[in-house]
Parts: structure tokens; sequence; C-alpha cells
């Protein structure tokens, strides 16, 4: 690492060094001389973590875009199946003849050919498309294409290092965790297959505003992260539990405004004079047959039974309401509050769980929150070995069913192992949060005596409303706090 890895906040608050604290990173830094010693010069360096991170992530980045040169040459022009081989699949190029951008017709105002009468996408990144296609230069369709990807891919890599930057900057004392993003595998891998990281780097901005107090600023831009992906909003549901825990309605009311109002900024136009095309996203959504990487298609292909969508979608929203009040217990039980990353990496998980699609770029969603809410080396790369195993899987899955009789690939039984892999892996992630959340002096962001980084106006506050566990553990703090007060160096009354 650069010097800077030890650089000061404040004069007492050094910066945390993860090659001390973490064996994994002390390893992999071994590439570069090994840790920090003891009696480094600090703080010398222009290279601040900060700009460390955003420079590794914009590399990584541009590895993720070489990983698709096969496909951007000839694989996404030249049958199916080779740009399944070749695993660099990408949306980008196809639904730009697919959705009418090609032909210049205006999202959700303007009906499409084919079995798709509307963009199926949220407004915000409908604009997004739309402005890459003016950016896009003529010439052939392929060429056409080829630009397309290509401005969307610089695009997202402007998205890519907002997202590394607010990761870093979140918690003010751990910007090395950001490495975590910047250098995660599946990150490289999925940037460019579809437009998530619109809504990643709203959210990452979001939460970067939050840990500052800024409530408000949250507030609009889980609005516009909403307005460009559904997800993001689930993150008001640990947030409002968390609040109730530290009595900060005032503050969570402020946000929940600016939320819906971004939202409805953005929304509003489009619903009220294309209403047909606005809704198109939402009853894509609740339409959607089983597809891949959920466990439901699992079960469809083990028992050989189609299930009906109207049964899957109620289900899905069952386990998903559970899920959700359990983090709601595990807020309000727990015996320190949780750190809202921890909560907010849970909602998302457990909404990528229990839904009835897993896209491979959907790990983008988790990736920033995992780095935020359990910044440890190794469990976070075993995460990501499994998701990348699962980006592969899924590749192979469909090259084998796209190459006809020479069966070029994996077949549904492998698929199915690479499916388990990924919920496995993300359960397990899950689990130790949870373990983190219920145990805080195992939570590594915690060991230094903070509280919660992220936290905002809910780091350092103190509880007004707990349950269970932790309302034991508060009459015991209340019970020592009233205890009678020792007078040292005092005679006791009567003494002779």
């Amino acid at each position: 690492m650069p010097s800077a890895e030890e650089t000061t906040v404040h004069q007492d608050r050094p910066v945390v060094s993860p090659t001390r604290r973490d064996g994994i990173a002390a390893a992999g830094s071994e590439l570069i001389g090994g840790p920090i010693g003891r009696w480094a010069w600090l703080g010398s360096s222009r290279l601040t973590p900060v700009r460390v991170v955003a420079l590794v992530a914009i590399g990584m980045f541009a590895l993720g875009m070489a990983q698709k040169m096969p496909c951007y040459e000839w694989a996404w022009f030249r049958g199916a199946s080779s740009q399944y081989t070749h695993a660099c699949y990408s949306d980008i190029p196809h639904l730009y003849l697919g959705r009418g951008f090609a032909d210049n017709l205006v999202p959700y105002f303007d009906r499409l050919n084919g079995d798709m009468p509307y963009l199926e996408y949220p407004v915000l990144t409908g604009l997004f498309m739309e402005v890459a296609s003016w950016l896009t230069p003529g010439g052939s369709i392929q060429y056409r294409e080829q630009m397309y990807w290509m401005v969307n891919a610089g695009m997202l890599m402007i998205c890519a290092a907002v997202i590394a930057v607010c990761v870093a900057r979140t918690h003010r004392r751990r910007p090395w965790d950001a490495l975590l993003v910047a250098l995660a595998p599946a990150f490289a891998l999925t940037a460019t297959i579809n437009w998530d990281l619109l809504a990643v780097a709203l959210t990452a901005a979001a939460m970067l505003m939050w840990s500052r107090g800024r409530t408000l600023a949250f507030g609009i831009l889980i609005g516009l992260a909403t307005a460009a992906k559904l997800y993001p909003v689930l993150l008001m549901g640990p947030l409002f539990v968390l609040c109730w825990r530290a009595g900060r309605f005032r503050e969570y009311g402020t946000a929940l405004l600016g939320t819906a109002g971004a939202w409805l900024a953005v929304n509003l136009p489009v619903m009220v004079l294309a209403p047909e095309g606005w809704k198109k996203f939402y009853t894509f959504s609740q339409e959607r047959q089983v597809d891949f990487g959920s466990f439901w298609l699992i079960i469809t292909q083990r028992t050989g039974k189609s299930l009906e969508v109207d049964t899957v979608n109620t289900y899905a929203m069952v386990l998903m309401v559970l899920a959700c009040a359990g983090i709601g217990l595990l807020a309000l039980t727990a015996p320190r509050r949780p750190r809202f990353a921890q909560l907010a990496f849970l909602v998302v998980a457990a909404f990528i769980l229990t839904n009835k699609v897993y896209s491979p770029q959907y790990v983008l969603w988790l990736i920033p929150l995992a780095a935020l809410a359990r910044p440890r080396w190794r469990d976070f790369l075993i995460w990501q070995a499994c998701e990348v195993m699962y980006y592969l899987g899924i590749w192979m899955y469909l090259a084998y069913t796209t190459s006809g009789d020479a069966h070029k690939g994996l077949p549904t039984e492998g698929y199915q192992l690479a499916i388990a892999l990924h919920l496995a892996g993300t359960l397990y992630l899950c689990a130790l949060v949870v373990r983190d959340a219920l145990l805080p002096e195992r939570d590594g962001v915690r060991t230094d005596g903070t509280d919660d980084p992220s936290g905002g106006v809910l780091d350092g506050a103190k509880d007004v409303f707990v349950l269970g566990q932790a309302r034991r553990s508060t009459e015991q703090t209340a019970q020592t706090v009233e205890a009678p007060r020792v007078e040292w160096g005092m005679r006791p009354p009567g003494a002779a």
C-alpha cells in the first residue's frame, strides 16, 4: 500500500489499516511490498486512500471491458451461443435495436415492434439509455451497436468511480474497505451487462449523505435511485426501525419526504403523459415467469411442474415479508443497535434470495453494502467466489441450451449447482452479518469503540424503544448509572 494508508482524519483518530487488522489483506499486500511498517512515515503521498480506491476501481472496470472484447468484436453478432461460450454477454447492444433506440423512438411514448410493446425499465434508467443513444455516432447497425455499448460503458465507468469514492468516504476512518468494491471480481465481470450501476451509484451516494447527517439529500438520492431501479426503496424499511429504536422520527420523515418528492419529480411527467409506457416496468415485473438464478427455477426443474405466476408472486411476497419481520426484530432486540449498513445489506439480500429471478448483474446491488456491512476479506472473497461460479454457470448453461445437438456448455444439473452456490454464498454472508449484530463485540467496524459510522444521526444516539434482550441490557445500564457514586478519598459518615 502507499504510505497514505494510515493518513489521519483527525490527529487522535488514525485511518484503520486493513493490513494490520485483516490477515487476508496482509497476505495480499505482499504483492506490493507487504503490510505497512510500524515506523512508516505516514501521510506523505498524494495517493490518498480515496484516490487509490478510485483508480483501482477504474482499472478493474477497464479489465471487465476487456473481458467483453470477444463479444464486442464479433460474438454479439454471429450466432447465439458464441456470446455465452465466451461469457461476455451484455443486454446493452441487443436492446439498442430491440427497444427502438436505433430507430430514434422515444421510450415510454412510442410503441415498439415485437413482443415488448414498451421499454420495461424504470424512467431514470430509460433516460440514461436515451442519452447514451444520443451520443452514439452513425454508421452501420453493427457499428452503432458497438458504439452504443462503448458509450454506455463510459457512462457506467463514471458510476463505478462514484460508487468506489462514496463507499471510501462513508466510513471516515475506514476508506480502505472500499477496495473490497474496487477489487471485487463479480463487479468487474457484471458492470456492463445492464444499467444497474446507475441505481447502485445513487444508492452509494445516498448512504454517504446519511452518514454525514444530511437526511434530505439522502432521501432525494434514494428517490432518484428508486426511479432507476426498484430495490433502493427497500432501505427505507430498516432505516425506519432504526429511527424508531433511536427516536429519530423527524429525521426519518425528512428522508421519506425527500424520497417521495424525488421519485415523483422523475416519474410524474411520464406517468401522466404516457401511462401505458410508464407502467410497463411494473406490469412486466409482476407478469414475469420464474426465470434464471432463483430457487424457484430449481423447484420447477426438479419437479417438472411449472408454477403459476400469481402463486410464485404470493409466496415470494410472503417470504419477503417474513424476512423483513425478522430483520425488524433483529433491529429492536439486538443488545446494541445494529449498524444501518448491516440491515441495508440484509434487506436487499432477502429481496434477491426470495425473488423469482436473479440476473447475474444483481450482485452489484450487494457489493457496496457488503463492504460496509462486513469488511472482512476472507468472507467477502468466499462470497465473491460463489458469485463468479454463478456468473460462469449461467452463460455455460445458456451455451448448452442454444448449441443444439452439440450441447456445448453446462447441463441443467450443473446450472442448478451454480444457483445453489450463489444462494449458499449469499446466505453465508447474511449469517455473518446477523452474528455481528447479535454479538457486536465481533463486529470488525466496532472493535475500536465506534458505534455506527454510516449511521449519521443514529451514530451514538440513545435507545428509546427496545425489545427483549436489548431491553434487559438497557435496564442493566440504567441500574448501573443510578447506583450510588463513590467519592474516592472521602471518609465515610461516622468514621473515626
